[in-house]
């Protein structure tokens, strides 16, 4: 055991009965009077207001649920991975009280930078864009948040900050970092069934929890987690689970068409949003600003038609996928945004001289994978009857299908969204001729 995880109140009380807080779907987190000061700062508090999903729940109406349920649910999880691994010796030899402590914590406020829609915000790369974790810093080393864990924590903010970044050098840092972020972590554990549940389907349910967890041990290196060969089984099911999470629900094609809605009326409006509100917003209040900077904008039309009190998002009117049309698809796939937005603006253009009508550069949108890629399946597993380490994709059929090929060309496909006006007008036309003419 690291020194003594019995010294950390938050791992010598979890199982009490008192001081909880309930989640659903009936889940008990317990509360030390330090984290439930923690959540009740400000900071934290906002996060009751940022949903977990953004634009999905226009979709899956179910799917409101908050960052501030999520970050109390990962750091749920985050007590049941230290309490299975506090009897592995070699966990206890390389990770300490004071790094496990900072590995709730960071589990506990790995979302607290998180701002509205900020994922598909950051996948435009824009100058101006912050990455969530980046503002997650900002929110930790000042205000009440780096008072409280100065005062009840007696913990550097830097250090809680830095885990949540990844910006780790020993072996002990690199172990709880794996925890964090890395292929079986706390934050897909508890996102895959819960967003699971919020939305109505049973995909991210659908592995079992509590053997993967129980399976945990450290890999032949000892600077990451991996699974004993108990858990092949369910950490198989969880990269599936996972997989078709992307495919059938954040990846569905009506979210894509609000997301790329949303995209590209920040990309117009960049100059024009205020950033420091951005960042410091709740869902409410970054809809409003962007409504207000796009009230007399040339997309005040797109805006209004994503956020305003008549939704009418646009129509896919092409899709492509690696296996069914490679060409098309590696044409457009993996490159930057504002390359995307040359095209579909050319793409604009052709419809409206094929059309014999006038089309507004942002009545046509190409919708493609990112150039950031998903984290990959790289998980060990350990096998007690010959001592030896394996990766996962060697040992399972499922994994290795799945982890030859790139995960994200096969749940991740390229769409052309047009808006109602234009996609009537648009039937019959060859989209593939006119695609492959603005993307060469």
């Amino acid at each position: 055991m690291p020194d003594d995880l019995r010294s950390i109140p938050e791992f010598a009380t979890r199982h009490a009965p008192q001081g909880l807080l309930r989640l659903p779907p009936g889940e008990d987190v317990p509360l030390t009077p330090r984290v439930r000061r923690l959540i009740d700062t400000p900071a934290f508090r906002r996060l009751s207001d940022v949903s977990q999903l953004g634009l999905v729940r226009m979709v899956y109406p179910g799917a409101g649920h908050s960052r501030f349920e999520h970050s109390l649910g990962v750091y749920r999880v985050a007590l049941d991975f230290l309490e299975r691994l506090a009897s592995d010796a070699r966990f206890g030899e390389v990770v300490t009280t004071r790094q496990a402590e900072c590995f709730l914590l960071a589990a506990l406020l790995h979302d607290i930078g998180h701002y509205p829609f900020c994922h598909p915000l950051e996948d435009i790369a824009l100058e101006s864009v912050v990455h969530h974790e980046s503002t997650a810093r900002q929110a930790i080393s000042t205000g009440c948040v780096a008072d409280a864990l100065s005062e009840d924590w007696n913990v550097d903010p830097a250090q809680v900050a830095d885990l949540i970044e990844g910006r780790v050098d020993t072996p002990g840092e690199r172990v709880v970092r794996s925890m964090l972020s890395g292929p079986i972590d706390v934050d897909k554990v508890d996102y895959l069934a819960r967003d699971s549940m919020h939305c109505g389907v049973p995909y991210g349910r659908n592995f079992d929890q509590r053997r993967l967890v129980s399976s945990l041990c450290l890999n032949a290196a000892g600077d990451r987690i991996a699974v004993t060969e108990k858990g092949k089984t369910a950490a198989e099911l969880m990269v599936f689970a996972r997989y078709v999470m992307f495919s059938e629900v954040y990846w569905h094609h009506a979210v894509r068409s609000a997301t790329a809605m949303l995209q590209r009326a920040v990309f117009e409006l960049e100059q024009q949003l205020d950033w420091g509100v951005v960042i410091g917003s709740t869902d409410s209040t970054f809809a409003a600003h962007l409504m207000s900077v796009g009230e007399a904008s040339p997309v005040a039309g797109l805006v209004n038609a994503l956020l305003g009190s008549q939704r009418q998002l646009y129509k896919r009117i092409g899709q492509y996928s690696l296996l069914e049309a490679p060409e098309v698809y590696e044409l457009l796939a993996r490159h930057p945004y504002e390359w995307l937005v040359d095209c579909s603006t050319r793409l604009a253009e052709c419809f409206a001289l094929e059309l014999g009508e006038a089309v507004a550069a942002h009545e046509v949108l190409i919708d493609a994978p990112p150039v950031k890629l998903e984290v990959q399946f790289n998980v060990d597993v350990y096998s007690s009857k010959t001592n030896t380490y394996r990766p996962l994709g060697e040992v399972s059929p499922v994994v290795r299908t799945l982890a030859r090929e790139q995960f994200d060309d096969y749940v991740k496909r390229v769409r052309v969204f047009a808006s109602p006006r234009i996609a009537r007008a648009a039937k019959g036309l060859n989209l593939d001729e006119m695609l492959a003419k603005v993307a060469s």
